[in-house]
């Protein structure tokens, strides 16, 4: 007999940033914990931090922690719709986990009606595996002037008949005006999705918020689900968002390694920093357009781009070229990722326009001697390899372009028996197409004690499972997961 197919709930947010993403991956662990089948959903995302699925695509970050919280492989299929901002070319598309081209942000609004088909037909094809889809929505629910040729929010909603709990966040205030606002702004048929909403981020006595709670049962009609407490480990998961890194690390007073990150514009797999950021010995100090690298940074190290000649010429117009040719002076190392070790070269080509106009800079910062033209094929694939110390590690690579020259015969590992990456002469530049370095215990120790500290005595993965085991029993504690389950169709 054939299984039926999943039920569905779908969580949209009064705005951006309300915590939509970690509700829906301690629900995928509490729900998954309890039994059943889940499978996490986003019609349409935006990001720049993306994850390597097993068919050979890539999603949004959150929804590849949304798997890991529900314990089962990504798929193309969870985010078919991922729009990753690039420079004036706007941002590209990727559909079900395949480039399908750039555009900018008021030619998209018209293309992407005919999107809705696969998102249709990826959300169908979950739904055949699952017992519970959990639907993430995208920004805002009421961003009516989007409404037209919606796939994200209501649009994706009424297509797909899935009923919707509205998240809003009271840390920012006006929680009450907010919920009760968008029920005030939707359309009706919009707004009769709405069966019940959660209050998110409460700091304090939760009974001071009862009657807030009756308040806006009584604007809405729709069923409360509970007051979700702010929950401080958080920080912890690997973040989504850019926005992530404008909130300000807990000062590391007694760190004993000191970190140097260029933060530009089109920064992107930016979840490199999160295993960093857990050491207690480490101290990562970002530095925007404007400030200066410190000098006594132990490490300089340059994330991957999305835009890496509009992210090169923007860091050596803001003058990090200088600090970081001091620093190698100094004798101390640099290690680019991605479009980082592209910016460390010769020069970087994009001839065919693919990341923004066509075009080159040349010098690049020239600490490598190794050139890089993009080209339109991008390499998606999760790798195994060792690094020239006899380190191995496990992560993946997700980039366009070809880097060749002669500091590439001095490999930076070794991946499944070929070559990869470059290192210098002076061995101090290192630059590789591998993320995820530093999620490997082995790897962050081998670092670590490069830099004159002391081996990790973290476990990376195993802090992560923990703390999604945290945030499921957050979950059970705060909200009604039983009403859940029956609002879900």
């Amino acid at each position: 007999m054939a299984k039926p197919p999943a039920k569905a709930l779908m969580f949209q947010g009064t705005g951006s940033d309300v915590g939509k993403s970690l509700v829906v991956a301690g629900l995928a662990r509490a729900f998954t914990l309890r039994g059943l089948k889940v499978l996490p959903f986003k019609p349409q995302n935006m990001s720049n931090n993306a994850a390597v699925t097993a068919d050979g695509g890539e999603i949004g970050r959150a929804q590849a922690l949304q798997a890991r919280a529900a314990k089962v492989p990504l798929s193309v299929h969870m985010n078919p719709v991922l729009l990753k901002p690039q420079s004036e070319v706007g941002a590209q598309i990727v559909v079900q986990g395949k480039v399908r081209g750039n555009a900018k942000a008021a030619e998209y609004q018209q293309i992407k009606a005919g999107l809705m088909s696969s998102v249709l037909q990826s959300f169908e094809h979950l739904k055949l595996q699952a017992d519970l889809v959990l639907v993430e929505g995208a920004g805002s629910a009421s961003e009516v002037n989007l409404r037209r040729n919606d796939i994200a929010n209501m649009g994706f909603a009424r297509a797909a008949d899935v009923p919707v709990v509205l998240i809003g966040d009271i840390d920012r205030g006006g929680v009450i005006a907010s919920l009760a606002g968008t029920k005030t702004v939707l359309d009706p048929e919009d707004a009769a999705m709405i069966r019940g909403f959660i209050v998110n981020r409460f700091r304090g006595d939760p009974t001071l918020f009862d009657e807030g709670i009756r308040m806006i049962e009584g604007f809405t009609g729709w069923s409360p689900i509970g007051l979700l407490p702010h929950f401080p480990d958080a920080s912890r998961l690997p973040a989504e968002d850019a926005l992530a890194l404008n909130s300000k690390p807990a000062s590391k007073a007694d760190a004993k390694i000191r970190i140097a990150v260029p933060i530009l514009p089109h920064v992107s797999n930016f979840d490199d920093l999160d295993p960093l950021d857990a050491e207690p010995d480490v101290e990562l100090i970002r530095v925007r357009p404007g400030g200066v690298l410190p000098a006594d940074a132990d490490l300089v190290l340059l994330l991957g781009s999305k835009a890496t000649i509009s992210d090169l010429q923007t860091l050596k117009a803001a003058g990090f070229d200088i600090d970081i040719a001091a620093h190698v002076r100094r004798g101390k190392p640099v290690l680019g990722l991605c479009g980082g070790y592209q910016m460390l070269g010769k020069s970087v080509a994009d001839p065919d326009g693919i990341e923004g106009p066509a075009g080159a800079v040349e010098p690049g910062l020239g600490l490598l001697d190794v050139e890089t033209r993009l080209t339109g094929d991008k390499r998606l694939v999760a790798v195994e390899g060792t690094t020239a110390d006899g380190i191995s590690f496990a992560g993946y690579e997700m980039h366009v372009g070809e880097t060749v020259g002669k500091d590439c015969t001095r490999a930076f590992a070794l991946i499944e028996g070929r070559p990869e990456g470059a290192v210098s002469k002076s061995g101090l530049v290192s630059g590789t197409y591998a993320h995820g370095l530093f999620a490997d215990d082995a790897q962050r120790s081998s670092w670590l004690k490069r830099l004159g500290g002391e081996a990790s005595r973290l476990d990376y993965e195993q802090g992560v499972e923990e703390v999604l085991d945290q945030l499921a029993a957050h979950m059970e504690r705060h909200l009604d997961l039983d009403l859940l389950l029956t609002l879900a169709l």
